[in-house]
């Protein structure tokens, strides 16, 4: 599913114009993203968590160049889903679609 049909799905199921919908779907993905920026996590009840987690310095290999890189230590986004969301997912789909 793309930002374009969740927009169209959520207009035509609350009678918003698409618009409208349009700007508070682009606000929220902004301000989650600017909240994560800042280094904080974003708790959804019932969803899940948007986190930022720290990840260690590692020594990786360049397969290609038959060489070993150091890669720093960095942070990265992760999404933790909810107990009830993994429950839905592994009850309702049946086969997931590619």
């Amino acid at each position: 599913m793309t930002k374009a049909e969740i927009i169209n799905r959520i207009a035509k199921e609350t009678g918003i114009d698409r618009t409208t919908v349009r700007v508070i779907v682009e606000a929220f993905i902004n301000d989650l993203k600017d909240t994560m920026t800042q280094g904080e996590n974003i708790y959804l009840r019932g969803f899940g968590t948007f986190k930022v987690k720290k990840k260690a310095k590692k020594v990786a290999r360049n397969i290609s160049k038959n060489t070993s890189i150091v890669i720093p230590e960095h942070y990265a986004p992760a999404f933790k889903p909810s107990k009830s969301f993994i429950k839905a997912v592994a009850e309702n789909v049946k086969q997931p679609v590619e």
